[in-house]
């Protein structure tokens, strides 16, 4: 886990709301089918990602607590959930390899993209509400998360400062983000929006080492403009226009881009 970057800002995952569970959240629960796709993972301690998800601050032997809570990882493949809309909130997770899309079901069956997912980033904070989950996470390719078991992740902040504040500006980070969401499909034209969410894809991939000028769209484009609240034929006919005018060379799923202070401009 890591506190987002600022160009993350308007990128949320599913609405957060901060309050108190109204009952405790049960730390064990029943074995079921998924404990089969969960194996032993790599320690935070020697994880390549460790500066994208944690505090600086961390001791080693606040290290090692970690390492012993987060134990296990969790293969989902492409299309898979790793949760569901009501399943029962018992852990946070952390995408390790792969990406994932978060989305919420009207009640006529329409799908609504809330947010995108890439390694290093949080899933599950929409449970801490309620103690349920509010969305569904769904895995745009083979993926690997993380699990971190809430309750002890609560028992370790009580104990460690640098991840009670890191587990605070995660929740706080979610509040800003859908601020910023509401506002950028409140204010924005469409180029507008495309524009950003290609300057934000770029920047959450540098901060984790990789190429922020060139990358794959793991997402349909239809699920770009399903998150950014405009038609798939906009999203379409916005690229080809970005294209035209130098600033992004699209081929297939990889995005180049060309002139980051072209779409900066927009």
């Amino acid at each position: 886990m890591h506190a987002a970057p600022a160009c993350e800002a308007i990128f949320p995952n599913p609405a957060l709301r901060l309050a108190v569970p109204p009952k405790p959240v049960t730390m064990i629960r029943p074995v079921t089918d998924d404990d089969t796709q969960k194996r032993p993972t790599a320690r935070c301690s020697t994880c390549s990602l460790r500066h994208v998800c944690l505090p600086d601050q961390l001791t080693a032997a606040e290290m090692a607590k970690l390492d012993a809570l987060i134990c296990t990882t969790r293969h989902v493949r492409r299309g898979e959930a790793l949760f569901r809309t009501h399943d029962t909130f018992h852990s946070l997770y952390a995408v390790r390899t792969g990406s994932f899309k978060t989305v919420v079901m009207h009640r006529d069956g329409h799908e609504q993209v809330t947010g995108f997912q890439i390694p290093g980033e949080p899933l599950g904070l929409d449970g801490v509400y309620s103690g349920s989950h509010d969305c569904e996470a769904i895995a745009l390719e083979d993926s690997t998360v993380c699990i971190i078991p809430f309750v002890q992740l609560e028992q370790m902040c009580r104990e460690s400062a640098p991840m009670q504040r890191h587990l605070h500006r995660l929740m706080s980070g979610e509040i800003v983000r859908e601020s910023a969401l509401m506002m950028l499909l409140g204010t924005m034209t469409a180029e507008q929006r495309l524009a950003s969410f290609l300057l934000n894809l770029s920047g959450r991939f540098r901060a984790r080492g990789y190429s922020p000028a060139e990358f794959n769209l793991k997402m349909k484009r239809e699920e770009i403009g399903c998150f950014l609240g405009i038609k798939l034929e906009t999203v379409s006919r916005m690229f080809s226009r970005f294209q035209r005018e130098r600033l992004v060379e699209p081929d297939g799923k990889q995005i180049r881009i060309v002139d980051p202070e072209g779409l900066a401009k927009i």
